[in-house]
């Protein structure tokens, strides 16, 4: 959960969520590097008037720096098409559920099971318990198994929607008549908030998005109680 004053993500529920950080410093650190090069050499050129008729054409220094940019492209470049292919990878989950955008909220339907569903509207504020978010609270929150692969199938009824939750590394657009996929493994368990972000309407920003993640035999007990409702 992101608090007042954040300047960084979120704490990392997911395995793809460490790797984003972990390629998030891993590229600031090289940009960093090369910006802290770049203004040394604009101070040295504005300081001094040393001058060497040899480095304003020297086919040496053309070379360097033609290849030193290319090179740093690839040290960029192949950590990210690593994690793009972790993103897109799905083996064997143990539970999928389709998610369904509406005009403004969402829908769950566990399709391991035969009827076991439910809707998913924000608490608005004032009935809202108190250590409840605001905007972010939701009257059924979508339960998951912690440390189990999750697939999870998004669509969308009227118009584009995005289920998009930090903590996990989810963002995955609901496009209506179009069945999309992603998968992820909650690390521990906890609740996780997210929100629709893609501008879908005047309550865009009243559809959030509550996953919680519990021990095997919670969520065992939940969904029996889920199905004796229904």
């Amino acid at each position: 959960m992101a608090y007042p004053t954040q300047l960084g993500f979120q704490d990392a529920a997911s395995p793809v969520m460490e790797e984003l950080l972990h390629f998030h410093d891993h590229a600031l650190m090289i940009v960093f590097l090369i910006s802290t090069f770049v203004l040394y050499i604009i101070i040295a050129m504005v300081s001094t008037k040393l001058t060497n008729k040899f480095i304003l054409d020297s086919q040496e220094i053309e070379i360097i720096w033609t290849i030193l940019p290319a090179i740093i492209l690839i040290l960029i470049a192949l950590p990210s098409l690593r994690i793009l292919y972790l993103m897109d990878e799905i083996n064997e989950p143990h539970l999928t559920i389709k998610a369904v955008g509406h005009q403004w909220y969402w829908s769950y339907e566990y399709t391991d099971y035969e009827d076991l569903g439910f809707d998913s509207y924000m608490v608005p504020t004032h009935d809202l318990s108190p250590g409840q978010f605001r905007l972010l609270e939701t009257d059924h929150r979508m339960v998951i198994p912690a440390e189990s692969p999750i697939r999870i199938l998004i669509s969308a009824e009227d118009v584009l929607h995005s289920w998009a939750v930090p903590a996990l590394g989810m963002k995955m657009d609901a496009v209506p008549g179009r069945l999309n996929q992603s998968a992820f493994i909650p690390s521990h368990p906890g609740v996780f908030y997210g929100q629709c972000s893609e501008i879908c309407g005047a309550n865009h920003s009243f559809m959030p998005i509550v996953v919680e993640a519990v021990p095997l035999e919670h969520f065992e007990n939940w969904s029996s109680l889920m199905l004796e409702d229904a």
